[in-house]
C-alpha cells in the first residue's frame, strides 16, 4: 500500500472519529428524542453513524461506477433510493428499540423516518460528490500523462524534421565554398561537423544555456565565412548565468532563417545581420533583424525549420515564452523571450 493510499484511509478515519466526537462529546444534540444529558444519544448515534457510513462508501464503491463507469444511469437512481429506503427502515428500527429502553414518549413515527430519510439523503450527495471529484482527479492526471506523452513524441517528430533541413542548408553553405576557397571549404566543413555532432549527441530534453550558446556562436561564424563580404554582420551573445538549462536547438532555426533569406543587392551594405542573444536574470531575449528582398524568388522554400521551432516552443514554454515576427519596409524581425 502506497503512502498516498495510507493518507487517504487516516483521513476518512479521522472524519469518522471526529464527527462522532463533536456529535456525542463536543455538543448537546437531541435528536429523535434522544438526548446528550440522558445517554441516549450516544447510543443512537453510534448505529446512525455506522448507517451514514453505509450510504457513503455504498455511493463510492458500488452506486457511483454503475452510474459514470458503467453509464446505467436508471440502475444508479433505482439503487440509490431503494438503499436510502432500506438504511432508513433500519435505522428506524433501531430508534424504535432504543426509545423503548429509554421511555421515549411522544416521538412520531414519520417524524424519525423523514430525519432519518433526509440525513441518508446528504451522505448519499455527499458520497457521490467525493466519488466524482475523485474521479475527475484521477481523469485529469491520466490526460496530463497523454499529453506529457503527446508532447515527448511531437518533440521527437520536430526534431527529427529540423535535423535534416539542418543538415541541408549546412552542406548547402559548404558547397557555394568548394572551387572559391578549397582550404576555406575545408575549415568550414570542419567547423560544421562539430556543429552536426552537437545535433548527434545532445539529445537531453534540456541542456546547459552555455552550451547552446556556443553551438549559436559556431553557426554564426560558419556562416559569416560563407557569406564573406556580402552582407554586414552584428551580432553580440552574452549570459549572466550560462549554467541555466534549455531545450536544445530553439535558437539556431531564428539565426538559419536570417542567413538564409538575408537581401542579395548590389551594394553589400545594404545586405544586413544583427543578431542580438540575452540572457538576465533567468530570462533569454533574442533579437534577430535581416534584411530581405521583397520580391522573393519563385522557387523559395519555405521556413520549415521555423514552423518546427514555433510548435516547440508552444509544447515546452508554454505561457513561459513570447515570440514576435515582423516583416516590415525590407526588414525581417524576430523577438524572442523565454523565462527559463
Amino acid at each position: 500500500m502506497n503512502t498516498s493510499k495510507i493518507t487517504v484511509i487516516a483521513g476518512h478515519v479521522l472524519f469518522w472519529l471526529f464527527n462522532y466526537w463533536f456529535m456525542t462529546m463536543g455538543s448537546e444534540f437531541n435528536w429523535n428524542g434522544f438526548t446528550t444529558t440522558s445517554g441516549s444519544f450516544g447510543y443512537a448515534y453510534t448505529y446512525g453513524l455506522f448507517f451514514n457510513a453505509v450510504v457513503f462508501y455504498a455511493q463510492v464503491f458500488w452506486l457511483f461506477p454503475i452510474a459514470h463507469r458503467n453509464k446505467k444511469r436508471l440502475n444508479f437512481y433505482v439503487l440509490s433510493s431503494t438503499v436510502m429506503l432500506l438504511i432508513t427502515a433500519v435505522e428506524t428500527y433501531f430508534d424504535t428499540v432504543l426509545q423503548g429502553s429509554y421511555n421515549v414518549q411522544n416521538e412520531p413515527l414519520l417524524g424519525s423516518i423523514s430525519s432519518n430519510f433526509i440525513v441518508h439523503i446528504i451522505y448519499t450527495i455527499a458520497g457521490f460528490y467525493y466519488s466524482l471529484t475523485f474521479e475527475l482527479r484521477k481523469t485529469k492526471k491520466a490526460n496530463q500523462k497523454l499529453l506529457e506523452e503527446s508532447y515527448k513524441t511531437e518533440l521527437k517528430y520536430l526534431k527529427a524534421q529540423l535535423n535534416p533541413h539542418f543538415l541541408f542548408n549546412g552542406i548547402n553553405s559548404v558547397y557555394h565554398l568548394i572551387g572559391k576557397n578549397n582550404d576555406l571549404a575545408k575549415e568550414t566543413l570542419l567547423q560544421f561537423s562539430g556543429l552536426l555532432r552537437y545535433q548527434l549527441y545532445e539529445t537531453s530534453a534540456h541542456i546547459l544555456l552555455e552550451k547552446e550558446l556556443d553551438y549559436v556562436l559556431k553557426y554564426i561564424k560558419v556562416e559569416a565565412t560563407r557569406r564573406g563580404s556580402d552582407m554586414v554582420l552584428n551580432y553580440e551573445v552574452t549570459s549572466e548565468n550560462p549554467t541555466l538549462k534549455i531545450a536544445p536547438l530553439l535558437l539556431i532555426p531564428f539565426i538559419e532563417n536570417a542567413f538564409k533569406h538575408c537581401s542579395s543587392h548590389v551594394d553589400n551594405t545594404a545586405n544586413t545581420i544583427t543578431i542580438h542573444i540575452r540572457e538576465e536574470e533567468e530570462k533569454l531575449t533574442l533579437n534577430v533583424v535581416n534584411s530581405y528582398d521583397e520580391i522573393p524568388y519563385k522557387n523559395a522554400v519555405s521556413g520549415i525549420g521555423l514552423n518546427n521551432v514555433q510548435k516547440r516552443l508552444s509544447l515546452l514554454y508554454p505561457e513561459k515564452h513570447q515570440l514576435h515576427i515582423n516583416k516590415e519596409k525590407a526588414m525581417h524581425r524576430v523577438q524572442l523571450s523565454i523565462r527559463l
